[in-house]
């Protein structure tokens, strides 16, 4: 019972946002009385601290299968968007502001743990597309990593980036290829573009 409230919880917080969903909210989708949920999570921060952090998990652990698959650095990046885009297919514009607005502490704290994990990734990525002639062999990797951790999260600022306007899924894919317009060699270029005009046809 505890996984299914934190399944069923987690899916209406990023779907709703973690200020908008109640606990009558998650009883009633359930079809459970509150009182069963209280037997699990004491109150809603409790259960809110514990849905963020499965699904930090659960989106970290996605990240990690598609780095051991051994793709090349570009086509990497693009997969890892599309599992996290999959992973996070409910989610709305309002949770990450509405975490931060509401839940202070816990916002730090996932950023901080966004931080260890997406640094050490990024960087690692960086320095492949280096040594297989993807991106250029001069570029500041401690710069870049960071550069791209900052992005990644300013583009879920709605104050910044109005979701009314542009898709979360519009605005990842854009700062994706900026990203990597910056640091491509005129081969990984050849490359970005083939995974540009592949996404195009998607669309």
């Amino acid at each position: 019972m505890r996984e299914l409230i934190l399944n069923k919880s987690a899916e209406m917080f990023l779907s709703l946002g973690f200020k908008s969903v109640t606990m009558d909210d998650i009883a009633a989708a359930l079809g459970i009385s509150k009182k069963t949920i209280y037997q699990h999570y004491s109150n809603k921060t409790e259960l809110v601290q514990a849905s963020v952090f499965y699904v930090f998990e659960t989106v970290c652990a996605s990240i990690n299968r598609v780095c051991e698959a051994g793709l090349n650095p570009i086509q990497e990046l693009y997969q890892i968007k599309k599992v996290v885009r999959e992973q996070l297919k409910h989610e709305s514009s309002s949770p990450y502001n509405q975490l931060k607005k509401y839940y202070p502490q816990l916002f730090d704290q996932l950023i901080k743990k966004q931080y260890e994990v997406m640094i050490e990734s990024v960087t690692e990525n960086i320095r492949r597309g280096i040594a297989l002639g993807l991106f250029r062999d001069d570029v500041d990797i401690f710069f870049i990593s960071r550069i791209y951790f900052s992005g990644m999260n300013s583009i879920k600022d709605e104050d910044l980036f109005p979701h009314e306007t542009h898709s979360i899924q519009y605005l990842t894919s854009l700062f994706l290829e900026y990203h990597l317009r910056a640091i491509v060699t005129p081969k990984g270029l050849e490359m970005l573009n083939e995974f540009i005009n592949e996404e195009k046809i998607v669309q």
